[in-house]
């Protein structure tokens, strides 16, 4: 007898591993019907995986698409924002499924339950692991711009590490500071500030080698992309996006090598972005989490990081302003 093989992590003679795990699921009885306008699954999430002994953050958004149909949007702890075809729901359980993004090679299948502003649930990871996730809805974060600012101040001394250290689990601390300028010489650690902030107004320089790239994580959860991205279209995932999210309404970048600005602004969920002068995002709601961030607890204050495991980056002249009032 011939046996198929099964490309595309799917099944018998092509079929795609979403269309398997739906009949399996339709043959036990337990299939997901189509959704309801209603369905509590409808909203955004902030969620925590438990992942091999670690609590790792996530983020989920489900919409309606025309009358019935419930599609949406899915951040893993790595990665970028990635669009959710179809979301089965009936009454508080749904059902969906994602290809592999930069992680494993299998497709992700997720299945959960909410109970009023709560949600939880397994998920198949794509390396063929199985882990449970909990969250809460997403706060709004929609609040109004502050009346005044304070003065800006440094977070970059002249001299040494003060104010900062390395995220949680990273590797041994390659970041340095000489006459003020803050360098990671190669990928090594991610760096954060001590102190924690809610709304303020950052102020940076910062030297891309040809072909590197870091970010700058708002409250540590929402990357603000730093890359070589000179000559290329604007892209949430290059120089002035936050990362799969917010594209930049032009590409303001300088070539490789050469120092540049940001000026990001960051109220609630909108955020404000000038790069090099020209304001590329203007007061624009941030969604969700990134990829990379700290933790998924959006409601709360967090630090200034900066992403050190993807190259080589210096950074100058960093300071931070925030409400007076």
């Amino acid at each position: 007898m011939k046996i198929f093989r099964f490309p595309f992590a799917g099944g018998p003679l092509g079929v795609p591993a979403a269309r398997i795990l739906t009949s399996v699921m339709l043959l036990a009885g337990i299939y997901i019907s189509s959704a309801q306008p209603d369905s509590p699954v409808i909203g955004r999430w902030d969620l925590t995986v438990s992942m091999d002994g670690r609590e790792l953050p996530s983020w989920l958004e489900v919409k309606l698409s025309g009358q019935s149909t419930l599609v949406g949007y899915y951040v893993s702890f790595a990665g970028s924002a990635r669009p959710i075809s179809e979301v089965h729901a009936d009454g508080g359980s749904f059902s969906f499924s994602l290809p592999p993004q930069w992680i494993g090679n299998h497709y992700m299948h997720v299945h959960g339950k909410v109970e009023g502003d709560t949600i939880s649930g397994e998920l198949l990871y794509h390396t063929g692991t199985s882990h449970s996730f909990k969250g809460v809805r997403a706060p709004e974060l929609l609040r109004e711009e502050p009346e005044a600012w304070t003065p800006a101040r440094p977070l970059i001394a002249d001299s040494g590490l003060d104010g900062w250290t390395t995220t949680p689990g990273s590797d041994t601390n390659q970041w340095e500071v000489v006459d003020g300028v803050l360098n990671s010489p190669a990928s090594g650690a991610n760096l954060m500030t001590i102190e924690k902030f809610d709304d303020f107004k950052l102020h940076v320089e910062f030297r891309v080698p040809e072909g590197s790239n870091s970010g700058i994580y708002l409250r540590g959860r929402y990357e603000v992309q730093v890359e070589d991205s000179y000559g290329k279209q604007p892209e949430s995932i290059y120089l002035g996006g936050v990362y799969g999210f917010l594209s930049p309404n032009e590409m303001a970048a300088a070539r490789a090598g050469e120092w540049q600005t940001y000026d990001i602004t960051l109220v609630g969920r909108r955020v404000t972005v000038v790069l090099n002068g020209k304001t590329i995002i203007h007061r624009q709601i941030i969604p969700g989490i990134t990829g990379g961030a700290l933790d998924s607890a959006e409601g709360e204050p967090g630090p200034i990081m900066l992403q050190g495991d993807h190259g080589p980056i210096s950074y100058r002249n960093m300071t931070v302003s925030v409400p007076a009032n």
